[in-house]
């Protein structure tokens, strides 16, 4: 049997949420198409005859504007130590520039055994690997080089097999029955969140936050229905309006698509009671960033 965690580590929009879920085999890191989606380390348990892997997402790598982004950067250096490996995960349809270099200066600092992974190999031609695999190759020595695609999982199976003989032998260093350490509670408000960033555009998804205010599961067993209570906490009043839409259908679209999603995820019926909170400079608000656990 072998245990080791995992690392993923990669710009925004690299595709590590898409690459961390189906590594899992689990929904438990929400996916956009926006940048700087995930703001929270998060942890995926893999379970097979091999033995047991527990990866790490992060937050992508980038410039830090705010308290919330110098946080997220914080999350992703100590995320980096005292790990058995990690998964440098590359966008292989961009180009190699300012943000790739800095990535990669934090893996080698790092000094850990690192596996590079080029992703989205789905949506480029394949001879445009050969250049990205030689820039990487000479300006690191990774111990494997793994061509991927996280959406049509081409190679993932292969990817894994590499994982595990990467790792030492150990038992599993946690529950076999468990897919990650988050709450349900947590989860759901990331479903919410995933939800605003799918209907608003621009700059607005990275100004708003959700809050739980309530999980009372009081009714769980004798009803079979869970009550959420949440806060999508914004900058603006303006980002409120646009939140909440023309009569709310905004606010009502958001809350049934997420309640959908909540009640798969927690197997019951779903009440989810959202309202929209003005809280200026939020990003900058260590109350408000404690409170979003952003650590």
């Amino acid at each position: 049997m072998k245990f080791g965690t995992v690392t993923i580590v990669g710009r925004p929009n690299s595709g590590k949420s898409t690459l961390l879920n189906a590594l899992v085999g689990s929904k438990i890191s929400i996916v956009s198409d926006k940048p700087q989606t995930t703001r929270h380390r998060l942890l995926g348990i893999r379970n097979d005859e091999r033995g047991q892997i527990a990866f790490v997402d992060t937050p992508g790598v980038h410039k830090p504007a705010y308290a919330m982004n110098r946080r997220m950067l914080r999350s992703v250096n100590d995320s980096l130590r005292g790990v058995d490996l990690i998964l440098h995960v590359v966008d292989g349809t961009i180009s190699f520039g300012a943000g790739e270099q800095f990535t990669l200066e934090l893996v080698k600092h790092a000094a850990v055994p690192t596996i590079l992974v080029i992703n989205k190999i789905d949506r480029m031609a394949k001879p445009r690997l050969l250049p990205i695999i030689d820039r990487y190759s000479k300006a690191y020595e990774f111990v494997e080089i793994v061509p991927v695609s996280s959406l049509s999982a081409e190679n993932l199976g292969l990817l894994v097999e590499l994982v595990f003989k990467h790792l030492p032998e150990a038992m599993p260093g946690y529950d076999p029955e468990l897919v990650t350490d988050r709450t349900e509670r947590f989860l759901a408000a990331e479903l919410v969140r995933e939800k605003v960033f799918e209907r608003t555009r621009e700059e607005l998804p990275y100004a708003t936050a959700v809050v739980i205010r309530q999980f009372d599961e009081s009714e769980r067993t004798t009803r079979n229905l869970v009550r959420i209570e949440a806060d999508i906490i914004v900058e603006k009043k303006s980002q409120a309006g646009i939140i909440v839409g023309a009569g709310g259908i905004n606010l009502r679209d958001i809350g049934t698509t997420a309640r959908r999603e909540i009640e798969s995820l927690l197997g019951c019926r779903v009440y989810l009671g959202l309202n929209v909170r003005t809280v200026e400079k939020w990003r900058n608000d260590d109350v408000v960033l404690d409170q979003l656990e952003l650590g």
